[in-house]
């Protein structure tokens, strides 16, 4: 994917590269203390559950970064594993730029649609995707219903009810 800016001018959108990881992990981080806020976390880490080095692709906006999203690919569908962007760029599109850069990406490599999970009652998680065309899902495919009990082994579900969400990319 080639550097491209979104016309409410916020950064372009690009392949992350293996050396910002350090820099992803960091914003991720930073994303995390305003859950914390809201009584959510801290979150369990898993420091052999890389999901950078694995995605099928990570998207960043900025240089340096100052959000990202990484992205695999789960039952033959693109899969929004995570979406963070740096508190000090919150609230500027770059979460919205960064998911259309996500279904773009989705949409031309092939697949029917991109998922996720997230928090239900977080104005920025569940809300914030039903805004930008995401629909919560009432029956759950067998890769994102590993997923959930993944998160539940984790306990996820313990600071709050979860859902698994898809947005169609006709």
């Amino acid at each position: 994917m080639t550097d491209t800016t979104t016309g409410s001018g916020s950064p372009g959108i690009r392949e992350a590269h293996p050396s910002e990881w350090s820099l992803l992990r960091a914003i991720e981080d930073a994303g995390d203390e305003i859950f914390l806020e809201v009584g959510i976390g801290p979150f369990q880490s898993l420091e052999e559950d890389d999901h950078l080095a694995t995605a099928a692709v990570v998207l960043v906006s900025g240089t340096p970064p100052r959000g990202f999203a990484c992205v695999d690919v789960v039952d033959f569908v693109a899969h929004l594993w995570q979406l963070s962007v740096h508190p000090s760029w919150g609230r500027q599109g770059l979460g919205r730029a960064l998911v259309e850069a996500v279904c773009d990406w989705a949409s031309s490599n092939g697949y029917p649609a991109v998922t996720l999970t997230t928090f239900r009652d977080v104005p920025w998680n569940a809300p914030f995707y039903g805004r930008v065309g995401f629909r919560t899902l009432d029956e759950l495919s067998p890769g994102l219903a590993a997923i959930r009990e993944h998160e539940k082994d984790l306990g996820d579900d313990d600071f709050g009810p979860r859902v698994a969400m898809r947005r169609d990319l006709a």
